[in-house]
């Protein structure tokens, strides 16, 4: 079955070629799609192109596909093209001419649209609650361990002392901006495309602030027009906030491999979450963030998939648009199994406490002890150029004290201000 079914089959290659794994696809859209389906006829019912006892029996018949779908009962059948001509097929199955009035006063184009839009919305909501859990675990490492020292490094040079709190609780607030990439993403999904049908309106007197009002839009995409062109606009500002979260957990993959490397030692895990290898007994290696940091690495580079599939195309829909479910859909998950097994990771993670105690991290200590003589009248160049002669004449011995105060520092880590900094921001998502 094909809502625009003319009285012939396209050749069977075309039909592949142009489907693809859409089906599949489309698997994950069908509860939103009856949800969607639902709203809409409620509305037409206001407005005269339902009777009530029509309704009434559709929806009906949708509470039970619902329900079928939730207990992953739902299937596209063979020869039906999307989830939206299954549904309809199964109305008009069931019901007759009533099934077929379902599709008044709307197109595929914006029924697409609105199921995209639910499903993305709750989509960002649960990435968001998983950037949440690990934003929770960072900060309690930051506060477990604020005064166990690490070296900080530049240019990957020894630099100035670090701690596991800063470290920890930079990446607790990191996370806190990549959240602000998602909620915005999230305002621009929330947004009711549903009664723009093609992308031109309809000459029905649809009322689409009720369905806006139905599915809990926060607001409507009131221009038809534009309405349509945020397919694919919603898509990049998705890939844009999922990139960010990526780009985060992928830079901490990345410290976690190098901290766990004899020649650092700064972490350890216990061994059964680490892997070996075939011909060098000893070896215990940081697979995991390996693996996480390769993936968050390629989801990196769904913007520019997304921007090249959507860039200069001629206002209207194209079917270029249906490939964005391939690259994306499967990055929701993607992240979300890398934000779970970094929250996992993180449960056993064993910090060294005793790193400075090493003489090779002496110098880590020259800024702490130009900055000591400041504090005793000396003008900030000459006792640098003092600690610096001693560095170059090998005299130099630290007085290994740290002492700062100031807000965010390691002596002043301020994770209850980071921590309202982000309950602000997951109030975006209404949580």
């Amino acid at each position: 079955m094909k809502l625009w079914d003319k009285g012939y089959e396209p050749d069977a290659l075309i039909e592949n070629f142009t489907v693809g794994n859409d089906r599949d696809l489309d698997l994950q859209l069908a509860r939103y799609d009856v949800e969607g389906s639902m709203a809409h006829i409620r509305m037409l019912e206001s407005i005269g192109l339902l009777t009530s006892n029509e309704l009434k029996v559709l929806l009906e018949a949708l509470e039970d596909i619902h329900s079928a779908i939730l207990r992953g009962e739902f299937t596209i059948e063979d020869g039906v093209e999307d989830v939206h001509s299954e549904v309809e097929q199964l109305l008009t199955q069931r019901l007759g001419d009533v099934g077929k009035k379902i599709h008044s006063g709307r197109s595929r184009n914006d029924q697409v649209l609105v199921d995209l839009k639910l499903f993305f919305r709750d989509k960002l909501k649960e990435t968001a609650r998983s950037v949440g859990t690990l934003f929770s675990r960072l900060q309690a490492l930051s506060d477990e361990h604020k005064d166990v020292l690490m070296p900080g490094y530049t240019h990957l040079q020894i630099a100035m002392p670090s701690s596991f709190g800063l470290w920890f609780g930079a990446y607790a607030e990191t996370l806190v901006d990549d959240l602000r990439l998602l909620a915005a993403a999230y305002d621009i999904a929330n947004q009711n495309p549903l009664g723009s049908a093609a992308g031109y309106g309809s000459s029905f007197p649809l009322n689409r602030t009720l369905t806006t009002q139905l599915l809990q839009f926060a607001d409507m995409h009131y221009n038809v027009v534009a309405a349509q062109m945020s397919r694919g606009k919603t898509e990049r500002a998705i890939a844009a906030a999922i990139s960010a979260v990526s780009a985060t957990l992928g830079r901490f993959a990345m410290d976690v491999c190098l901290f766990m490397c004899q020649n650092f030692g700064f972490v350890s895990f216990p061994d059964e979450l680490t892997t070996g290898s075939s011909i060098m007994p000893h070896k215990k290696n940081p697979d995991v963030f390996e693996i996480m940091r390769a993936k968050c690495n390629r989801l990196q580079s769904l913007p520019e998939q997304i921007a090249l599939m959507t860039s200069n195309l001629p206002l209207g829909y194209q079917r270029d648009f249906q490939l964005l479910k391939d690259v994306l859909f499967p990055a929701f998950g993607e992240l979300d199994e890398c934000l779970h097994m970094c929250d996992f990771m993180l449960q056993h993670i064993r910090v060294n406490r005793d790193i400075l105690s090493s003489s090779k991290y002496d110098y880590l200590f020259t800024v702490e002890d130009v900055n000591r003589l400041v504090l005793q009248g000396v003008p900030f160049r000459e006792a640098y150029k003092t600690i610096g002669m001693q560095v170059q004449n090998h005299t130099y011995q630290p007085t290994r004290s740290v002492s700062h105060t100031h807000e965010g520092s390691i002596g002043n880590l301020c994770n209850a201000e980071i921590a309202r900094k982000f309950r602000e921001v997951m109030r975006s998502f209404g949580e």
